[in-house]
């Protein structure tokens, strides 16, 4: 489900159309809907308040005017996995690992000679 400071991916008609940052989500009167705040990362900046549905925040298509939406949670490619998700590694036994017997050579030692 998607949650406040989420970045997103809304995709229009079933392609990528425009960053967005979830900047709140507050409960709608109508039971089981909510009032999604999105910082709309375009020049110059924009907010849009849109009424989805949970499934909607779960990123459930869905249209609005007649036009196709989808939100993606956006994942950072340098977001390091939890520790439950990430699995050790363990080298095959009775092999070296891959730099044991190599040397560290300092970079500011080479650039005093």
């Amino acid at each position: 489900m998607l949650m406040e400071s989420d970045l997103v991916l809304v995709h229009v008609d079933e392609k990528p159309g425009f960053y967005a940052r979830i900047e709140e989500i507050n409960p709608d009167p109508k039971r089981g809907w909510w009032q999604v705040h999105l910082l709309v990362l375009t020049f110059p900046l924009q907010i849009f308040t849109w009424i989805l549905d949970e499934q909607q925040l779960d990123e459930a298509p869905f249209t609005m005017g007649g036009t196709h939406l989808r939100l993606e949670k956006l994942v950072s490619p340098l977001a390091k996995p939890s520790p439950a998700e990430e699995e050790p590694v363990s080298p095959p036994k009775n092999e070296r690992p891959a730099d044991a017997g190599q040397k560290v050579v300092s970079l500011a030692a080479r650039r005093k000679k």
